[in-house]
């Protein structure tokens, strides 16, 4: 087995310590012959700002474009608030996504049984939910230009962002979301604002385009409000969405707390296959943040990091029996009854960060 490389960037906050348990699972998965991970680490966000005065330093985005996958933590933190706007610690998250050309960004919305009752929707709405947000990364209003704010005098100002989307952008992320499609149900809702916005009519067009390829694969249209409150209202109904970057943004956080806790869940980023290996640049990081208020105490929930590193073993690395096991460890010990504060039940065991990893990784080893 060749060695594959894994770039861990645990950047601040909880991040460090839910970094921790993954390297807890690399250790054993290549001891067991599983795997064989050769690790090197990196500074991001705060913790680059403070060593380098830059969110991400240059040494370490060429790290991130030489190894196999980048695992990724959390940035940020009020520590940093008043740092310079370009090198504010979301500045790396910004900076490696276009950088690594990690345009698909994947992100599950799973209900595992033994959480339904923490949701805040009723148990019949989401036991068994299981939704893929497939949102475009590097284009849209976040990277559109001109992005500015501009003095207008007599104390007003007016402020700028700009959303721009071309045919090649939209192609490539509907095609993930439809190949993915064909692995799960089968079916693709598309998300944009065609009734406001000629960047939605553009998006439309081009993802009906592509539905055109893949007649096998159910295909609805639906409002990006319409979305929002359907996703409330009955969330089951839908399979892959594919979305863009702002719209992804938003969507995919309202199905996140459908499951109960936004620190469960993980995602991956995904970039265009290499012509000569077929290989993609990929970034996989947990859906939620650094959660300073909670960092250094321990009690941080490592599921969505350790979910993270499962969904690499599947995308990067077609390790999907592995994934599975994984995927199934974290099942088992929520249905043991073991619980983190943000997850925590009446009449189940709460533990802290160290305790989770280590009972997931027992299932493992079991």
């Amino acid at each position: 087995m060749a060695s594959q490389t894994l770039l861990l960037l645990p950047g601040d906050g909880i991040g460090t310590e839910i970094m921790v348990e993954v390297e807890k699972l690399i250790d054993w998965t290549n001891a067991e012959g599983l795997t064989d991970f050769s690790t090197d680490h990196g500074l991001v966000g705060g913790a680059a700002y403070d060593a380098h005065q830059v969110a991400v330093s240059e040494d370490d985005v060429e790290k991130a474009r030489a190894a196999d996958a980048v695992i990724f933590g959390a940035v940020g933190g009020p520590k940093w608030d008043n740092v310079p706007y370009e090198h504010r610690p979301e500045a790396a998250l910004l900076r490696l996504r276009k950088e690594l050309g990690v345009f698909a960004n994947l992100r599950p919305a799973i209900c595992y049984p033994a959480l339904a009752e923490a949701s805040s929707l009723k148990r019949e709405l989401v036991e068994g939910l299981d939704i893929l947000i497939v949102r475009e990364l590097t284009g849209g209003v976040y990277f559109g230009e001109p992005k500015e704010i501009t003095d207008l005098g007599d104390g007003q100002k007016r402020a700028i962002d700009t959303q721009v989307y071309e045919t090649y952008e939209i192609d490539r992320i509907a095609r993930v979301a439809f190949d993915l499609a064909r692995t799960r149900s089968n079916k693709v809702h598309s998300a944009d604002k065609k009734n406001v916005m000629k960047s939605g009519v553009l998006w439309d067009e081009v993802v009906r385009g592509v539905a055109k390829d893949y007649p096998d694969v159910a295909f609805e249209h639906i409002l990006a409000d319409n979305a929002a409150m359907q996703l409330v209202r009955n969330p089951k109904q839908f399979d892959v969405m594919v979305t863009d970057n702002l719209f992804g943004d938003i969507l995919s956080d309202a199905a996140a707390m459908l499951t109960g806790s936004l620190g469960m869940l993980p995602s991956a980023s995904l970039g265009a296959p290499d012509p000569a290996t077929g290989k993609r640049k990929a970034f996989y990081e947990p859906v939620h943040g650094s959660a300073p208020d909670i960092a250094g105490k321990g009690i941080a929930n490592p599921i969505a990091m350790i979910a993270s590193f499962a969904m690499a073993l599947r995308y990067s690395f077609n390790m999907i029996e592995l994934a599975d096991r994984v995927d199934a460890a974290i099942a088992d010990v929520l249905a043991d009854g073991l619980r983190t504060g943000d997850i925590a039940q009446d009449n189940r065991k709460t533990v802290g960060t160290e305790e989770m990893g280590a009972a997931i990784l027992a299932k493992l080893k079991a």
